[in-house]
């Protein structure tokens, strides 16, 4: 079984799906299953919207092969109603996946209220960090005699990856008892919280395990790598009550519904912090690569026996999938265009 990665990588600073999907790259690689000749595979794997032209040139030249689809989603609930990239995604999943993967049970849930259809090969496989870097060595000890360091992260400069409560608690937090560091991109200026531009993986985690507490106030967030990062790292976690927060930090943390309570699970957590610290318990890289291996290798040997056959792509498919494509970039510019004007 030969699988090539239909993916744009960079070691620059970059968003949770390309760290994990370079993680789980060099995982494969262990398999001596990786080709970088699209010929030579058997079975492409498929994420992110990125990547839609890419997609369907290789799916109009390679109608026999199979396509695994990693679903990240649903934007509309991330961004706005009428985000039709959703759409777009659906369609890929349709006409052109093989089978589907998603992230957490709240993606697979809300994808099929945004129109997802079920597929015979469908699974759920939470992600998980390159352990090299993500990892409990040289972590700070916990002490109650200093100021206890908070942390949070993100990649995009999207309000609901909570910056409106970050920004309370910017205002709101005891700054005498508590040290609180952002690194990312953020679309607010702070004045009490420490600030740090985006970072590579490696030193993103030094600067992770210099801290005690995450917190994430992500919205309809499907599953949060700086959130799964940071509790590999040995950081008992807060994380509001939406998306895939409570799968994932499960007894290792606890969430919120509304920001002042964040001030009390704070003090919380401080109380019981080596049980909760003890509590983390997700899969490694390892355990999540196998999970996704066997997955393609089962459709993979399903097609070989002839118990599976892979969908046919019409012409009218592609016309489908292009006019939607087409819809949105037209929308983008629209609106470039009108930020541009207006602002």
């Amino acid at each position: 079984m030969k699988v090539y990665f239909v993916f744009s990588f960079t070691d620059k600073p970059s968003g949770g799906v390309f760290q994990f999907t370079k993680a789980l790259k060099e995982y494969f690689s262990k398999y001596d299953c990786i080709v970088e000749n699209p010929e030579e595979a058997d079975i492409f794997y498929i994420s992110a919207f990125q990547f839609v032209e890419k997609i369907i040139q290789l799916k109009l030249k390679y109608s026999d092969k199979l396509f695994i689809h990693r679903i990240d989603g649903p934007i509309k609930l991330y961004n706005r109603r009428d985000d039709i990239r959703d759409d777009i995604v659906n369609l890929i999943n349709y006409r052109i996946a093989d089978g589907t993967i998603f992230q957490s049970k709240w993606s697979k849930v809300n994808s099929k209220k945004m129109g997802i259809k079920d597929k015979k090969f469908e699974t759920i496989i939470l992600n998980a960090p390159n352990h090299n870097n993500f990892n409990r060595l040289n972590k700070i000890e916990f002490l109650k005699s200093r100021k206890i360091k908070l942390i949070a992260t993100s990649w995009s400069d999207n309000l609901k990856k909570g910056f409106e409560i970050y920004k309370w608690l910017d205002k709101n937090l005891d700054f005498s008892k508590y040290e609180f560091t952002f690194i990312g991109n953020s679309p607010i200026k702070f004045k009490n919280i420490i600030y740090k531009k985006p970072m590579n993986s490696e030193m993103l985690a030094k600067e992770l395990k210099q801290n005690d507490i995450f917190i994430t106030a992500s919205q309809k967030d499907p599953c949060s790598n700086s959130l799964i990062e940071a509790l590999h790292c040995g950081l008992p976690a807060i994380g509001l009550n939406d998306g895939g927060h409570t799968e994932i930090i499960g007894k290792s943390g606890e969430v919120f519904d509304n920001q002042e309570e964040i001030l009390y699970i704070l003090e919380k957590i401080i109380g019981s912090y080596e049980d909760y610290q003890n509590n983390i318990s997700l899969p490694t890289l390892d355990e999540v690569g196998e999970k996704y291996y066997k997955f393609l290798e089962t459709v993979y040997i399903e097609q070989k026996i002839g118990a599976y056959k892979v969908k046919r792509f019409t012409f009218i498919d592609y016309i489908n999938i292009r006019k939607k494509l087409l819809i949105w970039k037209l929308n983008e510019k629209l609106k470039g265009f009108k930020n541009r004007i207006f602002r």
